[in-house]
């Protein structure tokens, strides 16, 4: 199906400004993407926003990773850990949607989302959790938690097309005691392959919608080069707090459109 010009610039130069803020702060641009079509009138359902909102957040992933391996900012040791039961979380969401009404889940997950959005918004740091002796990235409580946020993370990427970073980020900030930074670039590297693999199911569902996705993806490769190089210059108090905003906004969506 062919889009409309007006329709393929105003999706393209959206994505930019989105791709912009999701670099900045390590989510994959769907709490962005999914209001977007779906307000847009672009699609009709929110699977098929979210399933065509994941395939721009592959590209989300991929073009900031390269930005912040240019900064040396990212730990794949802990990233390639994630991986797995990252990937295993999309196949449990795959499971979810064809068997459970997700408005329920997304209820559930708009509450979650409050606590770290809350505790971002005050300014709570990763030396407030070092000090409490909860910056382990290693032992069996490490590895617990790298299978537990994994899965959340996956679940969360299939089910509502935003990228995991709701998850990863504070997760990785208030879990782990990483810098915000770290956390955002690990949680961009993260999700490229189970951003993949839930655009590859939602291909094969029929819920990924190509003539709005291609714009989307244009933008978001400019814009995603443009949030950390922005994210040189703002301090990382303002931007654990801009993020606490973006969890805020992403909570409230859920939650309306799942009542």
């Amino acid at each position: 199906m062919l889009i409309e010009a007006g329709s393929f610039a105003a999706l393209f130069f959206a994505a930019i400004a989105i791709g912009c803020f999701a670099s900045l702060l390590g989510i994959g641009g769907g709490v962005f993407m999914v209001p977007l079509l779906l307000l847009g009138g672009f699609v009709s359902t929110q699977p098929e926003a979210a399933g065509t909102s994941i395939a721009a957040v592959v590209f989300t992933g991929l073009s900031a990773s390269i930005a912040y391996f240019r900064r040396g900012a990212i730990d794949f040791r802990i990233g390639l850990l994630f991986m797995p039961s990252t990937i295993a979380g999309v196949f449990l969401g795959w499971f979810i949607v064809q068997t459970v009404d997700p408005s329920w889940l997304m209820i559930a997950f708009s509450v979650f989302l409050l606590y770290p959005a809350t505790t971002m918004l005050l300014g709570r740091t990763s030396k407030d959790v070092k000090r409490r002796g909860e910056s382990n990235t290693s032992g069996k409580r490490f590895y617990l938690l790298i299978i537990v946020l994994g899965l959340v993370a996956g679940t969360a990427t299939k089910l509502f097309g935003i990228g995991g970073g709701t998850v990863f980020v504070p997760s990785l900030v208030f879990l782990l005691g990483l810098d915000i930074v770290s956390a955002v670039a690990i949680s961009l590297f993260v999700m490229i392959p189970t951003a993949a693999i839930s655009a590859a199911t939602g291909w094969i569902q029929g819920m990924l919608h190509p003539e709005f996705a291609l714009p989307l993806i244009l933008g978001i490769v400019i814009g995603a080069q443009i949030g950390p190089r922005i994210g040189a210059k703002i301090p990382k108090r303002r931007l654990r707090q801009l993020f606490g905003l973006i969890l805020i906004y992403a909570a409230v969506t859920m939650f309306l459109k799942a009542i």
